[in-house]
Order: structure tokens, then C-alpha cells, then sequence
């Protein structure tokens, strides 16, 4: 009787090598006895798999010696510096850049001034020069640029990739931003929401101890990025978490940047603030300047936030009851603010029942300005080393470098 093979890994998974690439790149395995454990392949099958993800320079060894006697164990990780890739969070006026490499760390970060209503002939090439400019800054020219990751401030179709009536970026509204990226760049681009790769960002730093939460940016306009059970939510669409355009309560009779009245943005976006700071008789010009007064005790400065913080608390309260995070993070300018957050976190509280607010931590975000570089990093190294695209880089004989495997 003819003995049946066994399967080639648990669960009858195949284990190709960029399954296994990905079993060491998220840290569950780390070495070739426990890839052989995790993955119930023969040892000599893992040998040929992580000695062809070392050739193609995917992976590299360590050596750790110890001071008893038989083999030394060799550690393996992602090669860091096989390549970097570039990321940007976008805003209104000025662009936070970063490189990140292969393992996923910011190795550098820059904030310039930038006009978003110049439009994407102006911003975009003007984005790659810079973007590529950093990663040499950083890394040496002779390190490639292997991909890019941007945040915008506006709704990205999840279906498209195209933007969606983006009322802070005037000129922009349809456009393809990756699709444009990649033809001026020359390499895959991953676009997203800002507020989405911020929650990204913010999550990959809390780790994966933290399975649901939502991320607010408090910035010109006011987003909402939401992590559901670990991996980022878009809806149907894309555009999960678009607070900004919540009606609130007792909002004034001012047209939002969308067009419609009675808009959270026109109460509790930094604009709001700086323009009912300035009603109370106060001559300020950014949220910054608001802050200043805020830090000299400046009753007016602080009851204006309080309002805005009230106004945010009371529209979040119903995201929070009904999604029920572990952590909701407040990141941007107004996150600094000990007005603001005080009132938003008394107003979840009693707007919420008891039962959603147990064990919910709310506090500013850990990653601050950093936050939608991480997660631009994350996602498009998420798409550049996926388990499919090592498969096909190696089925083409490239490396992880993008060039012709040695």
C-alpha cells in the first residue's frame, strides 16, 4: 500500500519562500529550528528556502556566540539596508518626509513648508526631488529608493485610489495620486488618508497587544483613523473615520470648507480655534500662537478650547459607543492643548455608559509629528515585501534591491 506524502506545512500551507520571509519579518520565527517548528516543513526544505531569501539579500544572519560548546546559533533578519523607501504626510501648508528602511525604521524625518492648493503638478514632482534628496541624505545614493508612501488630507477611494471631493486640496479631486506618483518616481507608491497611516503609525508602535482603536488628528480639518482587530478600517469606500464633517450640536451658522453649515471642522478644527480666539479679541495667526496664549493662562484661549474639545467629545462619543475601543489617540496641533483634551475626555465619559469606557485609554499620540511617516512606511513595505511579491521577485531572479539577483 502506497503511503500518502505529507503535508508540506501545517495546516497544508506550502510554505514558499516568501511565506516564510514573512514569518521572520514579523518576529515569529527567527531562526531555522524554529522556522522547521513553526512551519512542520522538512529542515532541508527550510534550508533551501532561507538560503535562496539570503541570496537575493531579503534576509541576512547573525551570529550570536555563546560560551558553550556545540553550534553557534545564527539569527536571521530582515536585510535593512538592501533599499529604503520614502514617505510623506501632507498637510495644507507644510510636509513631513521620512525614510524608512526594509525593517521598518525611520532613519530620517524632515518637516518643510508646502502649499497642498498649488495643486499635484506643482506638489508632486517638487514631493519626489525631495523625497529622493532625503533617502541619498541618509542613506548614500548608492542605496535605492524602492517604493514611496503618502498621506493626503482627504479622502482616498479604497476602490480606486483616486481622491474623493478632498475639500482641503483644491485642484486635486479624481486624481490618482500613487498612479501619478509612480509614473514621476519610477517605483510603487502606496497613497492613503493622513489620519489613516497616523492610527497605522500609532498602532505599530503600541504593538500587537492593542487589537481595536481609533486615532484622531486634530489639524486643519479633523480625521479619524480606525484599527479593527489589528488591520486598518476604510469602509466601503474609503472614507471611514471622516469626522470632520459630522454635524455638532450648537455649531455656529458658518459654511465648512465642504459647503454645508453646522460642520464639526467649523467648531473644532485648528482654523475654528484661531478664528474664535481672534472674536474674543485676541490677535493670533495659527493654533501655535493660540497654544502660546494657552501657556501664559489666558482665560479666553482656554474657554474657546474647552467648547472645540466639548464639541469633538460629544460627536466621538457615539463612534466610541458603538465600535468600542481599547485606545483612542489624539494626535496633531490641538493634541497639545490641556483644555481641550480634559473637556473631550469628560464629555466621553458621561456621554458614554461605564461598560464602553472601561479599560478605554485615551491619551496624545505616542508616535506625535511621526505618526503618518511610520504608517506610510508600514503600508508600503506591507505591499513591497508581501509573501506574493518576494515569490515573484525571486521567480524573476531579482533581488530584494529590485536588481538582478547576484
Amino acid at each position: 500500500m502506497r503511503r500518502q506524502a505529507p503535508p508540506a506545512g501545517r495546516s497544508g500551507q506550502s510554505w514558499t519562500p516568501g511565506e516564510i520571509f514573512a514569518l521572520v519579518r514579523s518576529g515569529r520565527a527567527g531562526t531555522r529550528a524554529e522556522i522547521v517548528r513553526a512551519t512542520g516543513l522538512a529542515t532541508s526544505t527550510v534550508l533551501l528556502r532561507v538560503q535562496a531569501l539570503l541570496d537575493s539579500g531579503y534576509l541576512v544572519e547573525q551570529v550570536h556566540p555563546h560560551p558553550g560548546r556545540g553550534r553557534t546559533p545564527r539569527a536571521l533578519r530582515v536585510r535593512a539596508d538592501a533599499g529604503v523607501v520614502g514617505t510623506a504626510d501632507l498637510g495644507p501648508h507644510h510636509a513631513v518626509l521620512g525614510v524608512v528602511g526594509l525593517d521598518g525604521a525611520l532613519l530620517a524625518e524632515q518637516t518643510r513648508a508646502l502649499s497642498i492648493a498649488d495643486g499635484p503638478t506643482a506638489v508632486l514632482p517638487w514631493l519626489v526631488r525631495a523625497l529622493r534628496d532625503l533617502a541619498a541624505a541618509a542613506s548614500g545614493p548608492a542605496v535605492p529608493l524602492l517604493g514611496l508612501g503618502v498621506g493626503v488630507p482627504g479622502p482616498v477611494s479604497a476602490a480606486t485610489g483616486r481622491m474623493m471631493s478632498p475639500s482641503l486640496m483644491p485642484g486635486w479631486n479624481g486624481l490618482d495620486v500613487g498612479a501619478a506618483l509612480e509614473e514621476l518616481a519610477g517605483v510603487p507608491a502606496v497613497v492613503e488618508n493622513d489620519a489613516n497611516l497616523m492610527a497605522v503609525g500609532e498602532h505599530a508602535l503600541l504593538g500587537p497587544g492593542v487589537q481595536h482603536m481609533m486615532f484622531v488628528k486634530l489639524g486643519s480639518g479633523i480625521g479619524c483613523g480606525v484599527i479593527v482587530s489589528g488591520t486598518l478600517y476604510r469602509g466601503s469606500r474609503g472614507a471611514a473615520g471622516d469626522v470632520s464633517h459630522v454635524r455638532a450640536s450648537g455649531a455656529p451658522d458658518i459654511t465648512c470648507s465642504c459647503g454645508r453649515n453646522g460642520c464639526l471642522e467649523v467648531v473644532a478644527s485648528s482654523a475654528a480655534v484661531v478664528r474664535q480666539v481672534r472674536e474674543e479679541g485676541q490677535d493670533v495667526a495659527s493654533a501655535a500662537e493660540v497654544l502660546e496664549l494657552l501657556d501664559r493662562s489666558e482665560p479666553k484661549a482656554a474657554r474657546v478650547l474647552r467648547r472645540a474639545g466639548r464639541a469633538t467629545g460629544e460627536v466621538l462619543a457615539g463612534m466610541v459607543s458603538f465600535f468600542n475601543p481599547e485606545v483612542l489617540a489624539i494626535g496633531g496641533v490641538l493634541s497639545q492643548a490641556e483644555p481641550f483634551l480634559a473637556t473631550l475626555q469628560a464629555t466621553l465619559y458621561d456621554w458614554c455608559l461605564p461598560m464602553t469606557t472601561d479599560g478605554l485609554t485615551i491619551s496624545t499620540s505616542k508616535a506625535g509629528a511621526s505618526a503618518g511617516i511610520i504608517g506610510a512606511g508600514r503600508l508600503v513595505l506591507e505591499h513591497l515585501l508581501s509573501a506574493a511579491a518576494v515569490d515573484a521577485a525571486l521567480a524573476d531572479g531579482r533581488a530584494a534591491s529590485g536588481q538582478p539577483a547576484p
